[in-house]
Order: structure tokens, then sequence, then C-alpha cells
């Protein structure tokens, strides 16, 4: 591949069960090929991935959050709003934006319910990598 390097950005809000989506990320493309990135929360993702997507330096961009239900239905615009942002960071910058933010309606800070999302993370974050990798071979495949 022409390009390596991959760009993860993760949101600190729910840290404990958003960083298991770097560690997903990381069970398929190496560490020393991932740059990571702290932003406060999901609003801030699409920005950064942006910014990172062009500086030319990334084949690929993953962006990870998890939105909760407050009970104001506030998270619903805020989730839109994210992964409408990180697909036009994409589409603006050429490179691929990839989301592993998800949005439960049903998150309650239990034990139990971390662990299955701490679970679910480390999932959707090896799914993005597959697609990090795959749409990066697709890209060099028809631009030769």
């Amino acid at each position: 591949m022409a390009h390596t390097r991959f760009a993860f950005i993760k949101a600190n809000w729910h840290a404990d069960i958003v960083d298991q989506a770097l560690a997903g990320f990381l069970e398929l493309i190496p560490e020393d090929q991932v740059d990571v990135f702290d932003v406060p929360g999901a609003f801030e993702m699409p920005l950064l991935a942006r910014d990172l997507a062009r500086t030319g330096r990334y084949a690929a961009v993953a962006a990870a959050a998890l939105v909760v239900d407050g009970g104001i239905y506030r998270h619903d615009f805020v989730a839109q709003a994210v992964v409408s942002g990180l697909m036009q960071a994409g589409l603006d910058s050429g490179v691929p934006v990839l989301s592993v933010s998800l949005t439960p309606h049903h998150y309650q800070e239990t034990d139990h319910h971390n662990r299955i999302y701490r679970e679910h993370f480390v999932t959707k974050g090896r799914e993005a990598a597959q697609a990090a990798l795959q749409i990066t071979r697709t890209r060099e495949a028809i631009s030769a």
C-alpha cells in the first residue's frame, strides 16, 4: 500500500468503552502504522478528521465515540451531526473517514452494559480496520 499510515480519533467521553475500538483496530493494523488523537467528545471528531485527512499522511481516518441517550433526545442530533460530518470530511478530503460512532438508546452505566459495549467496541474497531484496509486496497487498484 502506498500510504500505510492510518489516523484513529477517539472521544474521551466514556473512554473506558471507546478506547476498546482502538484495541480492535490494532488487532489488524500494526500500532506503528496508527497515529492516535484524542478529542473531548464526538462532536469534535469531524473537524479533526477533515484536518487529518487533508494532511495527505493517512490512507484512512477512523473516528470512535459513544453518544448516549441522556433522556432529552439531544443524542440523536449529536449522532446525526457527527456521522454526517465524518462523511463530509471524507468527501471533502478524498480520504476515507470511517465512523465507529455508536448511539445506543438503552445504555445505562451499569457493569453489565459497560461490559457489553466494551466488547462491542472491540468488534467495531476491528471492522473499521477491515474497512480501512479494504478501501485502501480498492482505491489503489483503481488508480493504478
